[in-house]
């Protein structure tokens, strides 16, 4: 039987762990992963592209496990109800393609997408790091807020979005953490002003100069988050040029990410060997550093394991029948007979 996690299910596993140790908890998995990029089998996400945005199938695999996630992007969503991503995937065991787990990865995306963010930033950001600037109020921000309070320990932080009710919702929503001060800045230039991480997070799917060179001060981390396909940017290229640049995969993020602009023998450098303690990341509290993020599918990977261990931890969720158990594994067409199907639960009983 497969185990599924839908929504509902993950959210009650996050209030059981509690959202800090659920976020620190991941990092580890996340971590572990990445300090062994090399053994897994990668490839750039496969996208269908329309004018409205763009629906990706993410798969990676070890040399035990399967994993893929399908996930979309439509920035005019919410004017419809729906939210601007959406995504669920599932993991399997490699060596017979039976699925252990089929899970809801919105929500957990989420998480994993603040997480990767955070765990970047620790390895990047200069010492004593503590103020952030997030611009863009989307779903993601609070998200990337408590990460980076939950793991590095900012306790300022200030954010702007055009959209002024956005903001007041950020507010609302992170007025429990506890030793944060978030305050509404009146312009983007106002809300990195000082900070040592900007942090971007907008939506729209067009090219775009949400940060400037003349808006980044030395020894600033950015994490550029927003621009993650073709023709979707948030940083000038000047910003680009000025700073340290990180990536996950280089080839998908030459596509999808910021460095698209820039020529493809610009050089950059792969997060993992800082993850995994192969290569220096900051070399100096002047530099500029930029992870340059796009997601990517060992990120899923990760995410959908630690599900997978705190489900089966806490007995949550429900086990389904995705495929078929059979008497005899070659004769599919006895399910469409009149005699009962053969089920786990017949031959239990």
């Amino acid at each position: 039987m497969t185990l599924f996690v839908d929504v509902p299910t993950l959210g009650k596993i996050v209030k059981k762990v509690g959202i800090a140790n659920f976020i620190n908890g991941l990092l580890k998995f996340v971590e572990h992963d990445f300090s062994r990029w090399e053994s897994f089998d990668k490839s750039s996400r496969i996208s269908a592209h329309s004018d409205s945005g763009v629906i990706e199938l993410m798969p990676v695999a070890d040399k035990k496990i399967y994993a893929f996630k399908y996930v979309n992007g439509h920035p005019s969503n919410p004017s419809q109800g729906f939210p601007t991503v959406m995504a669920f995937g599932a993991l399997c065991d490699l060596s017979n393609g039976y699925p252990w787990l089929l899970s809801e990865l919105t929500l957990a995306t989420a998480f994993r997408t603040a997480t990767t963010s955070a765990m970047a930033a620790k390895a990047l950001i200069k010492k004593d790091a503590h103020a952030m600037g997030i611009i863009g109020c989307g779903s993601q921000s609070e998200f990337q807020a408590v990460a980076f309070h939950t793991i590095i320990g900012i306790n300022e932080l200030r954010i702007f979005d055009l959209d002024k009710a956005a903001m007041n919702k950020v507010a609302k929503n992170l007025n429990h953490l506890p030793n944060l001060n978030v305050i509404q800045a009146k312009t983007a230039r106002d809300c990195v002003r000082g900070v040592d991480i900007i942090t971007t997070v907008t939506a729209d799917k067009k090219w775009a100069t949400i940060v400037t060179k003349d808006m980044i001060e030395p020894g600033m981390h950015i994490n550029a988050v927003g621009g993650d396909c073709p023709g979707k940017t948030e940083l000038d290229i000047d910003v680009l040029k000025a700073g340290k640049i990180f990536v996950e995969h280089e080839p998908q993020t030459r596509v999808e990410g910021d460095i698209q602009q820039l020529p493809s023998d610009h050089l950059v450098h792969p997060l993992w060997r800082v993850i995994a303690e192969l290569d220096v990341g900051r070399e100096s509290d002047q530099q500029i550093t930029i992870f340059d993020s796009v997601g990517f599918a060992i990120e899923d990977f990760s995410t959908l394991r630690y599900v997978l261990s705190l489900a089966t931890q806490y007995s949550l969720g429900e086990k389904i029948s995705l495929v078929p158990t059979l008497m005899n594994p070659k004769n599919l067409f006895q399910l469409t007979l009149s005699s009962p199907p053969i089920t786990d639960e017949s031959i239990e009983n």
